[in-house]
């Protein structure tokens, strides 16, 4: 199998797996003061610091949560469950974001979406000219899930603070790829998922700027501050230590590596498949992340013919596989319906080979013309 669906989730290092191995062995509940929960709080709060160095933190900011939706969630109806005011949200967020938010509107909260430019970027002006007066919280992603754009959260994040209101990035796509500082960012909450950067599923974060108050997100007992209640998955959240600890000593040699290899992807695509193009790629991006359009063909009839092949690829967002609707992140862009369906993501990460791109490339040339062929084969049958 050549993988490259990381943007949905990466392989675990094996080096998270064999921390976490030893973890296992430690029995006690974090919360018990018998010496056996207390390797648990060890194990817990370890991790919490190796998170909260990786994102500029403090560790009494970092909150443990199951992954980058439940901190999304935590995140929305925390921070504006006692704040009435409006809500301003990027057109191109995360389902969870999206979908969270629309449960506000429809309880009457005032939201308002401010859409990306047609390239893919976020013009901050724009975010801004909505932060109005009674404004209480503003949500802005890190880095696009689907074509992987970066957003200027930072420039953002201190005028909507300024302006009184909450600032909350969706950085799931972001920590572990790039650097990030929420202090220097003036981040009041940013949300991160271990599996993302080759930790295991069920570990997420979020991280509250020392000073914001949220309404407690599942009340009934003491774990997380009172802020999450339950049992910590402390096996989970080992691996999440060892993830950002690999993370921050890996990043920076990473990054450039994992662009070069998304170049020559791109690059190929483009020059030995025609009508095709790459969506935000006049944006900054991030370095593993590329969105491409197939005119003529349905992205997921490629993904199929991709798979027969043992090539994983995805299109939109995996948190919304299986619907028939195109993406709405893509539809911000100006895109057609046509179009948004003919778009297929490749995501890559640090144990993609240049073997494997060249592997794809051989391959997709015959992929792409049998599925236009079949496109064009059911075409005319249902005109006929």
């Amino acid at each position: 199998m050549i993988y490259l669906d990381n943007n949905a989730s990466t392989p675990l290092d094996p080096e998270v797996w064999a921390l976490m191995e030893q973890a296992s062995t430690v029995h006690g509940n974090a919360s018990s003061v018998h010496a056996e929960g207390q390797k648990a709080r060890r194990i817990v709060e370890e991790a919490r610091e190796s998170v909260a160095r990786l994102i500029g933190g403090r560790p009494e900011e970092v909150f443990w949560t199951s992954g980058g939706t439940e901190s999304n969630a935590m995140a929305i109806f925390g921070a504006v469950a006692d704040r009435p005011g409006r809500v301003v949200i990027s057109g191109a967020e995360h389902p969870s974001v999206r979908e969270a938010v629309s449960r506000l509107a429809a309880a009457g909260r005032e939201v308002v979406t401010v859409p990306p430019e047609r390239d893919g970027s976020l013009d901050p002006a724009r975010v801004l000219d909505a932060v109005s007066p009674g404004t209480v919280f503003v949500s802005v992603m890190a880095a696009n899930n689907e074509y992987g754009a970066l957003y200027p959260v930072a420039e953002i994040a201190r005028e909507a603070r300024r302006r009184g209101a909450l600032f909350h990035t969706d950085a799931v796509q972001m920590v572990g790829r790039l650097p990030v500082d929420v202090a220097a960012w003036g981040l009041d909450l940013l949300s991160a998922s271990a599996h993302k950067m080759h930790g295991p599923k069920g570990a997420g974060a979020l991280y509250v700027r020392r000073g914001v108050r949220l309404v407690s997100h599942t009340p009934g007992g003491g774990q997380e501050r009172r802020q999450r209640a339950g049992t910590e998955n402390t096996l989970a959240i080992a691996g999440f230590g060892a993830a950002a600890r690999l993370a921050r000593e890996r990043v920076s040699s990473d990054a450039p590596a994992i662009a070069r290899l998304r170049d020559r992807l791109e690059r190929g695509i483009l020059e030995k498949i025609p009508g095709t193009r790459a969506i935000g790629s006049e944006a900054p991006r991030v370095p593993n992340t590329s969105a491409v359009l197939f005119e003529g063909v349905s992205g997921e009839a490629l993904l199929v013919r991709l798979d027969l092949e043992g090539v994983a690829v995805s299109v939109g967002s995996a948190c919304s596989s299986g619907t028939l609707a195109p993406s709405p992140a893509l539809l911000s862009l100006g895109m057609s319906r046509e179009e948004a369906r003919s778009v297929v993501r490749f995501s890559l990460s640090r144990m993609t080979r240049v073997e494997e791109i060249d592997r794809v490339l051989g391959l997709l040339p015959e992929a792409v013309g049998a599925a236009r062929d079949a496109a064009a084969v059911a075409a005319s049958q249902g005109a006929s």
